[in-house]
């Protein structure tokens, strides 16, 4: 499927995602080379540094930041979101807690409920970036922090010629033998390429109400942390 069609279908998402939610988190481990370990620790203090009571983490996948998190803040109250119940079944099985079936565009709780809010590698995939952008502001205390860690272009040409191929030609056929789906991953490269990136994606955070950070580039750009304050 096209990306940006893919992006603007959530039945699509949801439905892709629960068809790998078993092996999603070997698909992680192994298309990534390891290093989403690395980049989900990077998150995890940077969370500890805010001191938070109240974390939510959206789009949880299968819970693996939510766990990073409590490592870190091990007295805060987290709560983990996903759209997707097959991916929430594997989140609870490996003892996530508090679980909560959730669309990121309508999230179903209160305003100003939560002082941190965690998103790794799924606003990406949801039909509207703005509004879900706006649902974070929403939820979030005023002075709340919100943190994005998603893919993103490296700025070396050499290394982004290397990496859109390794995107558009190798990962599909990894993806495939790690989830038996390929299409699971087909729309993967496309959607990295749209997705706002850098001072892109500050730009979007500061129209939806946010103050930002610089952009954390890791691993040579292939990923990067973005941290905003709701203003008060």
């Amino acid at each position: 499927m096209d990306p940006q069609l893919a992006q603007k279908n959530p039945e699509f998402v949801r439905s892709t995602f629960a068809s790998i939610a078993g092996r999603y988190d070997l698909a992680n481990h192994l298309l990534s080379g390891g290093m989403d370990f690395i980049w989900r620790a990077k998150l995890a203090r940077l969370v500890a540094a805010c001191r938070p009571s109240e974390v939510l983490d959206l789009a949880t996948g299968s819970g693996d930041l939510a766990l990073a998190i409590k490592k870190t803040c091990p007295s805060a109250h987290i709560t983990a979101a996903d759209f997707c119940l097959p991916m929430l079944e594997e989140a609870r099985r490996k003892g996530v807690e508090r679980l909560v079936q959730a669309d990121g565009l309508a999230l179903p709780f209160s305003d100003n409920g939560f002082n941190v809010l965690t998103v790794a590698f799924g606003l990406r995939n949801m039909a509207d970036w703005r509004a879900a952008i706006g649902e974070m502001h929403r939820v979030l205390r005023p002075g709340g922090t919100v943190f994005i860690l998603d893919f993103s272009l490296p700025e070396w040409e050499p290394l982004l010629t290397f990496y859109r191929l390794y995107l558009h030609h190798v990962l599909p056929h990894l993806a495939h033998w790690a989830t038996q789906r390929k299409e699971a991953y087909e729309y993967l490269g496309g959607s990295i390429e749209t997705f706002p990136s850098g001072q892109n994606m500050n730009a979007l955070l500061e129209e939806c109400g946010f103050s930002c950070e610089a952009p954390r580039p890791l691993t040579l750009g292939v990923v990067s942390i973005y941290q905003a304050c709701k203003r008060t």
